[in-house]
């Protein structure tokens, strides 16, 4: 499906030739531009214009939540057909684990998760498995470890319309998807059985699925309002196949599970020793009390709350290798052909710079203290020059970009001029030289 761009403006001032330099940037193979606009100047349409243009998938990365929600609002105003999605931190609180050596406290983590925010999230990474028309505006949230999209696709549960069931078979694959059963209290995430029929609400929608059956078939697939349990007449035409995704964005496979746990037991093993050795016994008990605690839960109900500390295990990773982000999402959908909007680049980029080390101190500590394993550090967010490897096509969008953007969209030019100039080719030029300037407002004040 193609990217339909709804507005009532069209590009004035300076935004038409914006437009253009940035598409034939894009074409050319030009892996940093920087469009360079003024206040006002209406950079976000000019974004909406060459994602029209290009009709590619688009990922916006803001500094903050409040400019990526105005963001979101302002794209879903531009393309109210496709799939536009909003991707940020879902925590209303939030309290990290940490540990205060020096008053000898320790903070569990802590957290109030904000339900919608966790169903556009969800809505996200579902869109961009299963559509080519994608947009998400997401804060640096986006570089945080979510786990391998590969697994995460696989862990759907697909229901066609004439097809066998029965409803303890699929409650129990509901259950592996972190679905819960619960018969009253019907919210995002819960499924129940109501005689012949079954509603399952979606985490990542905002309406429910109820699977209706006759002898032992499914017989019809309605989408219902899940407070009325009405059927939603605009979304009910002709429904022969519906995917369910899963609840949680991390989850674990029991198959997997059983591989990871004799890693995770071993390293146990190797770190408890480890602490004995340097005196801390204490320690070295609690680690081997918290591992064994969550290494249970696992195994009982499929999660535990901080199991993306564990996450190396069950992705396959390395020590020191990159975790999978949305990013990985995108590349895993999309190949090479998706772009990557930084917003107010001049402020977000040092920001993903940062978000490492702060990540990387306070896991060291828990580890120092026996709180968590050392694969705990793999947990983590990209770094800069592992978040800078994803993305093919890069466009940085300020009215004052920092040196190093620049920088890169000068050198991007230099470079294909020469690689030009050795092949041969045809086009001998790059079509700007790297950035882009927009500086006419199209009210022109």
């Amino acid at each position: 499906m193609s990217f339909d761009l709804q507005s009532k403006y069209v590009p004035t001032g300076d935004q038409p030739s914006a437009i253009e330099q940035l598409h034939r940037g894009v074409l050319y193979g030009m892996k940093n531009q920087v469009l360079l606009g003024v206040t006002g100047s209406g950079k976000t349409f000019t974004m909406a214009n060459v994602i029209h243009d290009l009709n590619m998938p688009a990922l916006i990365i803001s500094h903050n939540k409040t400019l990526a929600g105005q963001l979101y609002q302002e794209f879903r105003d531009f393309f109210p057909n496709n799939a536009v999605s909003y991707f940020v931190s879902y925590y209303d609180y939030y309290q990290p684990e940490a540990y205060i050596p020096s008053t000898d406290t320790y903070i569990e983590k802590e957290a109030e998760i904000n339900e919608l925010i966790d169903k556009l999230r969800l809505q996200s990474s579902t869109n961009i498995l299963t559509r080519k028309d994608v947009i998400v505006v997401a804060s640096v949230s986006c570089i945080y470890n979510i786990g391998s999209p590969a697994e995460y696709g696989k862990y759907m549960v697909k229901l066609h319309v004439g097809d066998f069931v029965d409803w303890k078979t699929l409650s129990v694959r509901l259950t592996e998807l972190l679905y819960e059963r619960s018969e009253f209290d019907f919210s995002r995430g819960t499924f129940r059985v109501r005689g012949s029929h079954m509603d399952i609400y979606l985490p990542y929608e905002d309406c429910a699925l109820r699977i209706l059956e006759e002898n032992g078939r499914i017989q019809k697939i309605e989408r219902i309002d899940p407070l009325t349990g009405q059927q939603i007449k605009s979304q009910n035409k002709n429904i022969d196949f519906e995917t369910v995704y899963p609840a949680k964005l991390y989850l674990t496979d029991p198959v997997i599970f059983n591989k990871a746990e004799a890693q995770i037991r071993s390293d146990l093993k190797k770190e408890y020793s480890a602490l004995k050795k340097m005196g801390k016994k204490l320690e070295a008990q609690r680690l081997l009390r918290k591992v064994n605690y969550d290494l249970e839960m696992i195994k009982e109900v499929g999660y535990v709350n901080g199991i993306e500390n564990y996450s190396r295990y069950f992705d396959g990773r390395k020590h020191g290798d990159p975790p999978y982000s949305l990013l990985d999402y995108f590349k895993h959908a999309y190949g090479k052909d998706f772009l990557v909007f930084i917003d107010e680049s001049h402020m977000t980029v040092p920001q993903i710079r940062g978000m490492y080390n702060g990540d990387h101190s306070r896991k060291q500590t828990l580890i120092d203290f026996g709180f968590r394993l050392n694969a705990s550090l793999d947990n983590r967010p990209l770094k800069f020059d592992e978040f800078y490897k994803i993305p093919s096509k890069i466009i940085y969008v300020s009215a004052t970009p920092n040196e190093w953007e620049k920088e890169q969209a000068k050198e991007e030019v230099t470079q294909h001029t020469h690689a030009d100039t050795v092949t041969q080719t045809k086009n001998k030029s790059a079509p700007h030289n790297g950035i882009v300037e927009q500086l006419i407002r199209p009210t022109g004040i």
